[in-house]
């Protein structure tokens, strides 16, 4: 793996639609997109000034091998992660391949993406657990028992839906939020979803980690049908937890960026805006150790 980040990326002959906290979007031609995952990281909406080096090519390929295995659960917006075949593609509308993009790539349909952060949590950590404890057991539309514990697995998933903002923090909305937002296409949202979680947390109970929640985004394809877009299941997106460690009543050891989150709140008078403080080489190092170890233990 890279010593060195990739902060962002700039494709000679494409014309890049936009960068988001970790992405940087490029049209291939009309109806296709180059998606390149960086190595920047976000933690409570703010990038930080320092990546984590092969970060970008971790997330796209977990990404990939999601959207292989679960393609029986509702289709997705990938066409082919292989550089050979990007390259070619891209030089067929005049781009030019670079090799910082190697491993870190996905060529993908074109959708119209549903404004909407589809959120499955199967036990009560993060936001869910801060808002339960201060709002109690109806959490943003959904009943909850009585005297759950940080980390509790609930009793059946939950559908925690979020805005998905163009700029600053995603906010919490309720299903029939969601619902109005949705319209017609509320129904296979949260189906997709739903199966996407069911089907994920089992395959990684296999491999010893617990899927605590994750969030999905989803577009309409050429026919107006739902698929699943962006990421897929990464540490970015996912909440993932050893479930040799697991112990309800606490914070849980993760393999994911909660360990940035936590550094990041030990900092004293940083307010969550932006600029960031500065990340240690042992912060970095260890965020880098945290999303190998996720990615081997999934897809090996």
């Amino acid at each position: 793996m890279s010593t060195e980040a990739i902060l962002t990326t700039d494709i000679q002959g494409l014309k890049k639609l936009g960068q988001g906290k970790v992405r940087d979007l490029y049209a291939v031609g009309e109806n296709q997109l180059l998606l390149v995952a960086s190595d920047r990281i976000s933690a409570f909406d703010v990038v930080m000034a320092q990546g984590i080096p092969g970060k970008g090519r971790i997330l796209t390929q977990l990404s990939v091998f999601w959207f292989g295995i679960t393609q029986s659960v509702i289709a997705n917006h990938l066409i082919t992660a292989d550089d050979t075949e990007i390259a070619k593609a891209l030089a067929a509308v005049g781009g030019v391949w670079d090799e910082t993009l190697a491993g870190r790539a996905m060529l993908c349909k074109r959708t119209r993406p549903l404004k909407i952060e589809a959120v499955i949590r199967g036990y009560l950590s993060g936001s869910g657990w801060k808002a339960y404890k201060t709002d109690g057991p109806n959490l943003w539309g959904n009943s909850l028992p009585p005297g759950l514990v940080e980390s509790d697995r609930l009793p059946t998933p939950i559908f925690t839906p979020s805005t998905k903002a163009d700029a600053g923090h995603d906010e919490p909305m309720t299903p029939d939020e969601a619902k109005a937002l949705l319209g017609e296409h509320y129904d296979a949202v949260v189906n997709a979803a739903q199966g996407l979680y069911s089907f994920a947390a089992a395959h990684a109970e296999k491999r010893g980690i617990i899927l605590a929640d994750t969030k999905f985004e989803f577009g309409l394809n050429e026919n107006n049908e739902v698929i699943l877009i962006d990421e897929a299941l990464t540490p970015d997106s996912s909440r993932f937890w050893p479930a040799d460690t697991y112990q309800p009543g606490g914070a849980q050891p993760s393999f994911d960026k909660q360990f940035l989150r936590d550094f990041l709140e030990s900092v004293p008078d940083w307010n969550k805006q932006a600029p960031p403080p500065d990340l240690p080489a042992e912060i970095i190092a260890k965020t880098a150790e945290k999303y190998t170890d996720a990615w081997r233990r999934l897809t090996e």
